[in-house]
């Protein structure tokens, strides 16, 4: 029961973080696209701002949720008298869900303090270009995550 809870948690955080990538990049970005700088960067920094809240918490509840259910499995081989091996796919999914960790760790405690400190002075091209470059992160996190869901959904194992 503890398992799959927690593997319910697991994946619920990561449909919260992959599916507001994907909001934020390709419905919220372009829509505010035409509104004047100081209005786009303020609104931008306020919606990041509810959203790395958000994936805080998630991208900490998925990597925490991540390595108990891969101990729980190796830990009850193990007592089984087995050996655990841990499959490609799921060292796939956990070098790539660390490395997603980290990067998001970037955005939020460098470039998103970078963004606020700029629109705290109203210096609006600092602040475009610490948008641009969270952006160019967020995409790299969201191919990163698409990744990680297509090797899941394909169980490599080889």
């Amino acid at each position: 029961m503890l398992y799959a809870i927690l593997k319910t948690l697991h994946v619920l955080s990561i449909i919260v973080w992959i599916g507001g990538m994907v909001f934020s990049h390709f419905f919220l970005r372009p829509a505010v696209a035409q509104l004047e700088p100081a209005v786009r960067l303020r609104l931008m920094h306020d919606v990041l701002g509810r959203f790395f809240q958000a994936v805080l918490v998630a991208s900490l509840l998925s990597l925490a949720t991540g390595v108990w259910m891969l101990g729980r499995v190796a830990r009850q081989l193990v007592q089984s008298g087995g050996s655990f091996e841990m499959p490609l796919a799921w060292t796939i999914m956990a070098a790539l869900g660390v490395a997603m960790v980290a990067i998001f760790m970037h955005i939020r405690f460098v470039l998103y303090k970078r963004l606020g400190r700029a629109v705290a002075a109203s210096e609006w091209p600092a602040g475009g270009a610490a948008l641009a470059q969270i952006r160019q992160w967020v995409s790299i996190n969201l191919g990163l995550g698409i990744v990680v869901l297509i090797v899941t959904l394909m169980r490599w194992t080889a």
